[in-house]
């Protein structure tokens, strides 16, 4: 199974940075009993890899070479690739950078590289054979992308960034098998490329016919692109890691290839 990371926009809202907003030190992984810092992007590979991810696919810009320089060519068990897009075009434009990679009978999984969420196997949760939608309550769905759902659970819109939205329940994270990912590629080509969201262009999905569904396995969830949010995250992992009963709370599957434990200092030795 892939997953597909879009890591190629610059992160305005967060800015000015250093280095890309991926890499972005939100909380922690235990390495021999020393906390270390890990970047906000792990949470989500770890998130695919327990969803069933061995390969992923970072989308990213020309000038974000620090995210290979990171993760290098694997991550735990995992693998992983890059694809380049070459100007900041939205979502969809992003995704379908991919699309050469996933054959038609695998499956793939999206999600988005600047958030945490939990619980931490929720991707599991997601049916293979049809595009399918993880879905979290929040407060503001109005910022995010809202999902109306039938009484069967079969997505009847996806709400964009509306004022008045309908639902509280957001998608953070979708699956699809690789032949629904190239139906949709080629119906963003034929709508002349204009879909910047993957919301629109799901709607339209829709209306031709086509189905996906919405699970509600989600219980939190925090975008980091902002400063406010960045401090909310700092706060849901910091709770989730005073219970004992919440896993996910630090990285632990691996470390990012490009950032092997090599020569780091031993804090029990200052």
């Amino acid at each position: 199974m892939w997953g597909i990371i879009p890591a190629a926009g610059i992160g305005s809202r967060i800015q000015p940075l250093a280095f890309s907003k991926e890499l972005l030190p939100v909380g922690s992984r235990l390495d021999n009993g020393i906390e270390r810092p890990c970047a906000v992007s792990e949470y989500l590979v770890e998130r695919m890899i327990h969803g069933g991810a061995d390969k992923i696919c970072f989308v990213i810009s020309p000038g974000k070479s620090d995210i290979m320089e990171y993760y290098g060519a694997s991550y735990g068990s995992a693998s992983i690739a890059y694809v380049v897009q070459p100007a900041a075009r939205g979502l969809c434009d992003a995704i379908f950078q991919a699309v050469p990679l996933i054959p038609a009978d695998e499956s793939v999984i999206v999600g988005l590289p600047d958030t945490v969420w939990f619980p931490e196997k929720a991707l599991a949760e997601l049916p293979n054979g049809s595009l399918s939608f993880l879905l979290f309550p929040v407060d503001n769905p109005e910022v995010f992308d809202a999902v109306i759902l039938d009484e069967t659970m079969q997505v009847q819109q996806i709400q964009v960034k509306q004022a008045d939205a309908a639902s509280h329940w957001i998608w953070g994270a979708f699956k699809m098998p690789g032949h629904v990912l190239k139906a949709l590629h080629q119906l963003w080509i034929s709508r002349n490329r204009d879909d910047e969201y993957f919301g629109t262009l799901v709607n339209a999905y829709l209306a031709k016919g086509g189905k996906a569904i919405g699970v509600r396995a989600g219980e939190s969830y925090v975008d980091v692109g902002t400063l406010h949010g960045y401090r909310a995250a700092i706060g849901l992992l910091s709770d989730a890691a005073q219970h004992e009963t919440v896993t996910g709370a630090r990285v632990a599957l691996g470390w990012p290839a490009g950032r092997l434990p090599r020569g780091l200092h031993d804090l029990n030795r200052e």
